[in-house]
């Protein structure tokens, strides 16, 4: 069981005091697929967006583990889903790769604005043909002078069409090769990057999905992030986060989940009694919250096993698998609970479902997990050869 101070409690406590006055409209912005301009600059406001940064570009400075227990509060509090994957996307997909790897030059310009959330950021790796494959990314970049120029598209790009900057990713070395990705900041008003159309999707609604063109996008070789070739190590490190920061999210949205039908379940009356007494209904109940407490401890003793520099590797694979699949039955579940009421759009209990379905894809498929897992125990390694 972590510990947490009086300061890391306070301030998980002001964030989710601001959190819990979002998201009262966030059943009619699903519909309507609608971003929530007033929440973000609500949570801009109470410096949010700052969290695991460096004082000294306008962040609070907090530490891994202190990140994803404030953003499992937002989770717990804010209703609108799609908000606060667009608030975990705009963290983790720019300001920390800039916080990391960074140059000075470049943190100086940008992440003070990432930090304040005047600027949103966004990061574009998955591409048309390729899906979860890095590794065979089609985009390229290639040095004219003093510029590196990006062609290419992607596609499935969280906050695309409200972003300031977009963290690309492109091949600058063979196909395949781990030193042939780069990572570049790219400004959205760049010539030749265009922002295509929104994408309707099944859940996170709120939350803006478009693809990304490239056509000749001259980007300055000191807008590197990190430097060429280094592109496979930074989204490495930022999927780490990516992982622990959106599920941690999730993990406050299970345990509102749950709090919800233990109410329902207390005071829905049927058949002469409250439907929780009904072991059926009880058991659901129980699974749900056994699902939420084995994701907390992932979520965390991941994050402490990140933060402290250890190999993590298989630990941040197994968390995704975890949390993501127990976030969707405890989504099912809860329309069990609720019944006819779980099942309309009106009482919202349909929509925690369509949001949670999205986890088992993005950051990284659930069979993309799996794969991982099994190569780390050496199960689809090719054969040596046999010595002559």
């Amino acid at each position: 069981m972590m510990r947490w101070s009086e300061e890391q409690q306070e301030l998980r406590e002001a964030i989710g005091a601001v959190a819990a006055k979002l998201g009262a409209d966030h059943l009619e912005r699903d519909q309507a697929g609608t971003f929530d301009r007033d929440g973000w600059q609500r949570l801009k406001d109470v410096g949010l967006f700052g969290l695991p940064f460096d004082p000294r570009h306008g962040g609070l400075g907090k530490d891994l583990l202190t990140t994803v227990h404030v953003l499992e509060q937002l989770g717990h509090d804010c209703q609108d889903s799609g908000l606060n994957f667009s608030v975990s996307t705009h963290m983790v997909s720019t300001g920390v790769p800039l916080q990391r790897f960074g140059s000075s030059a470049l943190k100086a310009r940008y992440l003070p604005e990432i930090c304040a959330g005047t600027m949103i950021g966004a990061h574009a790796i998955t591409e048309p043909s390729g899906g979860s494959d890095v590794m065979g990314m089609q985009t390229t970049a290639v040095l004219d002078g003093d510029d590196f120029v990006l062609n290419g598209s992607k596609s499935f790009i969280s906050n695309a069409s409200i972003a300031d900057v977009i963290v690309v990713y492109a091949r600058t070395g063979a196909p395949g090769d781990l030193a042939g990705i780069t990572a570049f900041l790219v400004r959205r008003d760049s010539p030749g990057l265009s922002v295509g159309n929104p994408i309707s999707k099944m859940g996170l609604r709120t939350s803006p999905l478009a693809e990304v063109f490239l056509d000749d996008v001259r980007v300055p070789r000191d807008h590197v992030v990190g430097s060429k070739g280094a592109g496979f190590l930074i989204f490495d490190h930022v999927m780490k986060w990516e992982i622990l920061c959106g599920f941690g999210i999730n993990v406050g949205e299970m345990r509102r989940r749950l709090e919800r039908c233990v109410e329902y379940a207390r005071t829905r009356t049927q058949f002469g009694s409250v439907i929780g007494a009904n072991q059926s209904v009880a058991n659901m109940i129980v699974e749900m919250r056994i699902d939420l407490e084995t994701s907390q401890k992932w979520i965390y003793d991941t994050a402490e096993k990140v933060q402290s520099k250890a190999d993590a590797a298989g630990d941040v694979a197994m968390t995704k698998l975890v949390v993501s699949e127990a976030n969707v039955r405890s989504a099912l579940n809860a329309i069990q609970v609720f019944g006819g009421y779980g099942y309309v759009s009106e009482y919202g209990v349909e929509k925690d479902l369509r949001d949670a379905v999205g986890g088992r894809i993005y950051s990284g498929t659930s069979e993309i997990q799996r794969q991982r897992l099994a190569t780390l125990m050496g199960l689809n390694r090719p054969l040596r050869p046999a010595q002559a």
